[in-house]
């Protein structure tokens, strides 16, 4: 390259004032050969745009083959420049650093450095990240699947409606393998994030007693199995070491109580005339619930405020409003359908209150996730999670459609 000229040497007036300090030579990359940066005319206002500079750097390895109206004006700049000849002519690098028509695909070092902060930020897309092929990748709001949640969904319901109304007791069955599922979910975090060891035995044979209980004996059994899987797990802890023994009992009373006891009030329902109904009302005002406060959240949650930010950051007010809407029209219109003597507003006013204690189980089971340090409790479910992180809403829901539907129209037996 020729050699650089002082400050004393005459320039454009458009041009910068050249900095003595600088190091300059063929060394170093950022460094443009003699007469290759160019500039564009200044705009009305007198500034100078970045996005109008060209840095003319020449290739490394050799140039390639160059077209027709290249050399034209490789010949037009020999002319102007006394006939002496330039060299090949350097391929041009925008300030993005992205690569005119017919430049070499590869990338080569450096190229980060002539990255502007707005190139940067248009590449990132709409997700902050990119695949390999260099399309933005998409972000699924919400943490879900939702092809392979949507289909979960649909495949679970049309077993639990097939067992529901062909026969009571096969859906009885259902019931309790779904609490002893759960209960082994439950055991399992906690045994391998807390250490501590519930046993697991006398947890799920009491479980399915209560179901069993709840089926034929009434809500009297019901409690009597509870306590007596209580005693269950206090006497078998006691064939191992004493130490730990306070916190594996207190997780095992704790759990018998959370999953089996109370979905022990869906075979309370299920033993009514109209119970395989009783039960679809009650898993129709659980699912509306959750998938209207999806909805509404995803659509206009954006600028609501969090509902418990600390505990569920996806969730929002406006989603919780749109749980309690959802399930008051669909409770209002359902209840004088499918319940002998259900009037609208008994609907509606079990749909606001299965909402609320739909959103209150969801919430103790993210509690419960966030202490334990886990994003889901099992992986059972592709789209869902473990099977725990279904019955989150559906546990709690099922104790007070129970308790709301026997108020109103009666125990039904």
């Amino acid at each position: 390259m020729a050699p650089i000229q002082d400050g004393s040497a005459s320039h454009a007036p458009w041009e910068e004032e050249p900095r003595a300090a600088r190091l300059r030579g063929p060394l170093f990359r950022d460094e443009p050969a003699d007469g290759a940066l160019k500039r564009a005319p200044r705009n009305a206002g007198g500034a100078e745009p970045d996005s109008a500079r060209t840095v003319m750097m020449p290739l490394i390895g050799g140039a390639p083959e160059e077209s027709e109206s290249e050399r034209s004006v490789v010949g037009l700049d020999s002319l102007l420049n006394g006939g002496q000849p330039q060299g090949p002519r350097p391929r041009r690098r925008s300030v993005a650093g992205a690569q005119e028509p017919g430049a070499d695909a590869a990338p080569r070092r450096g190229a980060a450095r002539h990255t502007s902060p707005q190139a940067a930020v248009a590449g990132s897309g709409a997700g902050g990240s990119e695949d390999g092929a260099g399309q933005p990748r998409r972000r699924e709001r919400g943490g879900r699947n939702l092809p392979a949640a949507i289909g979960v969904g649909l495949g679970l319901g049309a077993v639990l409606l097939l067992a529901l109304f062909i026969v009571k007791v096969l859906f009885l069955g259902v019931v309790v393998a779904a609490a002893g599922v759960g209960l082994w979910e439950l055991s399992s975090r906690l045994s391998e994030k807390k250490r501590i060891r519930p046993p697991l035995i006398p947890m799920v044979l009491g479980g399915t007693g209560m179901q069993i209980a709840a089926y034929f004996g009434g809500i009297d059994a019901l409690f009597v199995a509870f306590a007596v899987t209580v005693l269950a797990i206090l006497a078998w802890r006691m064939l191992e070491r004493p130490e730990g023994y306070l916190p594996d009992v207190t997780a095992g009373v704790f759990c018998v109580f959370y999953v089996p006891f109370l979905a022990g009030f869906v075979p309370l329902m299920l033993t009514a005339d109209d119970g395989a109904w009783r039960v679809t009302l009650f898993l129709m005002l659980a699912v509306c619930s959750d998938t209207a406060g999806y909805a509404v959240g995803y659509r206009f949650g954006r600028r609501s405020r969090k509902l418990a930010p600390s505990i569920s950051p996806g969730k929002t007010r406006v989603g919780f409003g749109g749980s309690v809407g959802g399930s008051a029209l669909v409770g209002a219109i359902a209840m004088p359908l499918m319940i002998d003597g259900g009037v609208w507003w008994q609907g509606a006013l079990l749909g606001v209150v299965a909402a609320v204690t739909a959103t209150v189980g969801d919430l103790t089971e993210s509690m419960i996730k966030r202490d334990l340090g886990v994003k889901d409790m099992g992986d059972l479910l592709p789209g869902h999670g473990g099977l725990m992180d279904r019955l989150d809403s559906l546990l709690p829901t099922a104790a007070v459609t129970w308790l709301l539907l026997s108020a109103f129209v009666g125990s039904g037996l």
